[in-house]
């Protein structure tokens, strides 16, 4: 709460109280203890209750916001705010549902220098008044989406010459788009999508030299697509599904040579493609999904080298896939289904290394289904509907494929001569390169190789020696690619955890190859050190990798949340971790994170953090481990020969993993905060993200912000509840300091698993709040 003393400081003129945790609501005499006031600013916090009238008394006001908080009710008159020059009211709970909602924007025409008027997420309905195209000539940035507004939008905009940005998507709105908008020469972004707006687009758009982003989706808009927009030549970005467009994609539309995103699904297309459609080589998303077009698919697409998502399912394309999209290697989503397509599938979409997405499904495509790249993944690549396919994978239940002898019979004797010739010379070669591995091997067996010089060589020998014959009373563990058991190895007396990966698994050596990579140059006190590598051969000369890292003597996060409770081991005391515990070991893991992603020479993504990744020292120190899927991010890659990641398909685990993986997001640091932020609710919790508890919509994120702050004890770990309510005196008289440190950690851990990314918190700050909770409880006596 705000101190009331902060309200005697009469000749205040700037105030910022923005991004902290503030509550309550604001005092009804506002503007008058403030009378000075230039700068009021309290955007993200948590106030609530009402706007004050009051506010309107405070006449220097030059910029007043108050975005992503809990006020609510009307907006009172701002009649005498004639200096304001920034509004922001976004993210709050503010309109009453009635008509009059929004008829304090009239009172805003006094504000003759008024640049910014930012009103979205809130609860405002009624219509537009006609008293907009008063506002002031100078305002550049009108934002009043996802609100309730009603009615059609006043052709007086036209009056704000100086606006870049008009955004009033997810709205009510109906009528037609006013001509008036093409007067707007200086807009940058126009959205106006989900509404109900019909009719045609105005021919006046022409005149939107400088627009950048359109954006009309989820409409009625009816009609051709106006030739006069070629006019608008730097636009990058022209969303019009879900509307009733007709006629056909016109040449207009291939001459916009700086689009980047092509969005027309749902519509009433007709005709072909534009043959000429590759001179849009800046594009990169194409959607013209559930139309009717029809013909072949241009060749011409070849020149979009950087298309990464291209959608046609839903049309009546027919022919083959053309063999020129061989080009479009960046591809991550392509989908041609339900149209009637024939021929082949191209071999050349096995190597699509990025490609997650394949949809062919009910074509007529016929012939041998490929098994590389995207086809070896069922799940993420759809073929029904072809009822010509044969062989693939046996998880398309597609019929064997039948061999063809007739283009043999009619071989010359001359051409089998020739056969036979060049199979007898293959099978010498054979013959002696097999002897020559086999002699190699016979040498190298059970001598040490590693795949980096940072690394001691350790032999197969040793390691066999240090785990007795890898023996099952040795075994501490057992993952995707491998088991680790406990050794002893001959150079020291200090226990080691050997990793051996088991080859026969897909993805284990990319797994071995993505740890060696990622250690090659990185140390932190909470990341598991790797102690050696041994890749050679067993003593049957078969490939044989492992790993050796330091020994954690306290085992798994995963072990100290979920004990296995042995029957008649009754002398062991229970695992069970304390609040300061479980604090401690979060923080070890931001902090590891906050390594990987901001001060390593190439930043890492892990890609797979949960609590058996999660290894604990003697002292209870929590080390991040298991880099199997590690990835670099993008430019590094690009710097690392290609030799940097594990799996492109591999993304993480289920619970754990962020909700964009799972629609073809590429890797990058966002997606490890969210896991973070799983990992910290669980550790608090003590509920798995996949527990039978939570079913269709609901989740663990959701389970515990819909406790926040009140019910916080009802989500915590009955140990943690137990643990707070001890008859300990100190405890008891710090009850109310651990409950509020508890409910600012389990915030954090909601902000970084929020389900977009935009709203998720940047691990430096979630790792700068906690350490603030752990000294403030260490300042008042709690540490254990």
């Amino acid at each position: 709460m705000l101190p009331p003393s902060i309200f005697n400081l009469s000749s205040l003129i700037d105030l910022y109280m923005g991004e902290n945790e503030i509550q309550g609501s604001l005092p009804s005499n506002l503007g008058m203890v403030f009378p000075s006031l230039q700068i009021f600013f309290i955007s993200i916090n948590q106030f609530s209750g009402s706007i004050p009238v009051s506010l309107s008394k405070a006449s220097n006001l030059i910029r007043l916001e108050m975005e992503g908080n809990h006020l609510h009710g009307k907006v009172p008159p701002l009649t005498n705010l004639h200096k304001l020059e920034w509004l922001n009211l976004a993210d709050n709970h503010l309109g009453s549902g009635g008509i009059d909602d929004l008829t304090f924007l009239c009172d805003l025409s006094n504000a003759t220098h008024l640049e910014l008027l930012i009103m979205f997420t809130n609860n405002f309905w009624g219509t537009l008044p006609q008293c907009i195209g008063n506002l002031s000539s100078s305002l550049k940035n009108f934002h009043i989406a996802q609100n309730k507004i009603l009615g059609s939008i006043p052709n007086e905009i036209a009056n704000l010459a100086n606006l870049d940005v008009l955004v009033m998507a997810e709205n009510q709105l109906s009528g037609h788009i006013p001509p008036g908008v093409g007067k707007l020469h200086k807009l940058y972004k126009l959205n106006l999508g989900r509404n109900s707006l019909s009719g045609n687009l105005p021919s006046s758009f022409r005149n939107l030299s400088q627009l950048n982003e359109l954006y009309l989706e989820v409409n009625k808009l009816q009609g051709n697509i106006p030739p006069s927009l070629i006019e608008c030549q730097n636009l990058r970005i022209l969303s019009l599904g879900a509307n009733i467009f007709s006629g056909i994609i016109s040449q207009e539309i291939v001459g916009l040579l700086n689009l980047c995103r092509l969005s027309l699904p749902q519509n009433h297309f007709i005709g072909s493609l534009p043959e000429n459609i590759g001179i849009l080589i800046n594009l990169e998303y194409l959607d013209i999904s559930d139309n009717m077009l029809f013909g072949e698919i241009p060749a011409s697409l070849v020149s979009c080298i950087k298309f990464e998502y291209l959608d046609m399912h839903g049309n009546f394309f027919n022919g083959t896939i053309p063999s020129t999209l061989s080009s479009l290697r960046v591809l991550t989503k392509l989908s041609l289904s339900h149209n009637n397509l024939s021929g082949t599938i191209p071999e050349f979409l096995e190597r699509f290394v990025f490609l997650e997405s394949l949809d062919l499904s009910y074509n007529n495509f016929e012939g041998m289904l490929p098994i590389k790249g995207a086809f070896k993944n069922a799940t993420a690549t759809s073929v029904e509907g072809n009822s010509k396919l044969c062989g693939g994978i046996p998880e398309f239940h597609l019929p064997k494929c039948k061999l063809q002898h007739a283009k043999n019979k009619g071989l010359s004797l001359t051409m089998k001569l020739v056969l036979s010739l060049v199979c007898g010379i293959l099978g010498v070669i054979f013959a002696l390169t097999f002897l020559y591995l086999y002699c190699s091997r016979r040498d190298k067996k059970g001598q040490a190789a590693t795949d980096s010089d940072k690394f001691p060589q350790v032999s197969y020998q040793s390691l066999l020696k240090a785990t007795n014959g890898f023996s099952s009373t040795n075994l501490v563990g057992m993952g995707s690619f491998g088991s680790v058991y406990k050794g002893l190895l001959e150079q020291g007396e200090t226990p080691v955890a050997i990793k051996v990966l088991n080859l026969v698994c897909r993805g284990a050596y990319k797994s071995f190859i993505a740890e060696c990579e990622a250690f090659k140059n990185i140390r932190h006190r909470n990341l598991v050190k790797v102690l050696s590598v041994c890749s050679g051969f067993d003593y049957r000369g078969h490939d044989f990798k492992a790993l050796i890292y330091e020994f954690m003597v306290n085992g798994s996060l995963e072990e100290w949340l979920y004990p296995i409770h042995t029957i008649g081991e009754t002398n062991e005391r229970p695992r069970s971790l304390t609040i300061s515990q479980r604090l401690n070991i979060v923080i070890d893991v931001a902090m590891a994170l906050d390594y990987l992603h901001h001060h390593c020479e190439t930043p890492i993504v892990h890609c797979d953090l949960k609590p058996s990744n999660i290894l604990l020292n003697e002292d209870m120190v929590a080390h991040v481990g298991d880099f199997g899927l590690a990835r670099f991010l993008p430019k590094a890659a690009e710097n690392s020969s290609g030799n940097q990641s594990s799996s492109l398909g591999i993304k993480g685990t289920i619970g754990y993993a962020p909700p964009e993986y799972g629609m073809g997001h590429e890797v990058w640091t966002q997606g490890d905060v969210y896991s973070f932020g799983i990992l910290l609710l669980e550790i608090f919790t003590g509920k798995r993200p996949t527990d039978d508890m939570f079913q269709g919509t609901s989740n663990l994120y959701s389970f515990v912000k819909a406790a926040l702050p009140e019910q916080v004890e009802e989500v915590l770990d009955p140990v943690l509840v137990q643990e707070l309510n001890h008859p300990n005196a100190g405890r008891a008289r710090n009850r109310v300091l651990i409950i509020h440190s508890l409910i600012t950690v389990l915030e954090i851990g909601v902000a970084c698993s929020a389900e977009l990314p935009r709203e998720r918190s940047n691990i430096c700050d979630a790792v700068a709040h906690m350490c603030w909770i752990r000294n403030k409880l260490r300042a008042n006596g709690i540490s254990e």
